[in-house]
């Protein structure tokens, strides 16, 4: 049987990439002076590094194998949500008030199995890793409550995996969706995830290599949190004095999306209290 820790990047990309196709409207109605705008500027600005570092052909030849092996490795969404997507959310999320957005990442499904509050998160028998509480209060940016918040979480395991992108793990291990109660109120069991690499065995890999980049993620909680006339918003959530907060590959730390969980008085469950404050509808 193949187990988590035998997850490859090629699988992971493959799988990446087919939920994108499934779960996207790619074009979105872009016109086509934007397109023109857009395309031109990107192209002028990979000239334009040419003309500025005085690239070589064996260089140009390099980039062009490694721009093919990232299609067949089905590497662009990893490519992109680490490398391109934080800038994206920048601009998306600029005139916010509420709670501060991050990227999504490829590694979200849709459609997760929904509890009400007080909630526990799919898990495995003895799942490894240290018990987490996480709570809070659903709000708008008046501060009035949002009864039935949907909040959205899904994170890695003890050792970095996420269900549905690594083998041996249940479906919908440490995914779920939780409705706040009547005063936005919700309670989620899960456990703290760990931090982990990006896949290195594919083309990212190799540029990361290559580069002499390392290749890792902080732990962090990845949420969605929506309520019907405010805008959702898309967020992760971070542990302070972590590995690799200060130098996230994906450039998608803020200060305001760090935790300080504490210990319960059992000792066994670290717990913490966040709130979400949405914005209305435009």
């Amino acid at each position: 049987m193949t187990t988590e820790t035998q997850a490859t990047a090629a699988a992971s990309g493959a799988g990446a990439t087919a939920r994108f196709r499934e779960n996207k409207q790619i074009g979105g109605g872009t016109s086509q002076e934007r397109v023109n705008a857009l395309a031109g500027r990107l192209l002028k600005a990979v000239n334009d590094i040419v003309l500025d570092e005085k690239v070589t052909y064996d260089e140009y030849n390099a980039f062009k194998a490694w721009l093919i092996q990232v299609g067949e490795d089905g590497e662009w969404p990893l490519f992109l949500d680490v490398w391109v997507e934080h800038s994206v959310e920048e601009v998306a999320n600029d005139n916010r008030h509420g709670t501060k957005g991050t990227i999504e990442g490829p590694y979200y499904i849709p459609d997760a199995p929904t509890q009400n509050t007080p909630a526990t998160l799919q898990m495995r028998k003895d799942e490894p890793g240290t018990p987490l509480l996480f709570q809070g209060q659903a709000k708008n940016v008046a501060g009035e409550p949002l009864a039935g918040a949907l909040i959205e979480l899904w994170h890695a395991d003890d050792l970095g995996f996420y269900s549905q992108f690594a083998p041996g793990l249940p479906e919908w291990n440490l995914r779920g969706s939780v409705i706040a109660d009547g005063e936005g109120y919700f309670e989620i069991n899960t456990i703290q995830p760990a931090p982990y690499q990006i896949p290195t065995d594919g083309a990212c890999g190799a540029l990361i290599a290559t580069a002499g980049w390392h290749a890792w993620r902080p732990a962090h909680l990845h949420f969605k949190v929506s309520a019907p006339g405010h805008q959702p918003i898309t967020t992760q959530l971070y542990f302070e004095g972590g590995e690799h907060v200060v130098d996230d590959i994906a450039s998608a730390v803020k200060p305001e999306l760090i935790l300080a969980p504490t210990r319960r008085a059992d000792g066994h469950c670290r717990e913490v209290t966040y709130d979400f404050i949405l914005d209305p509808e435009d």
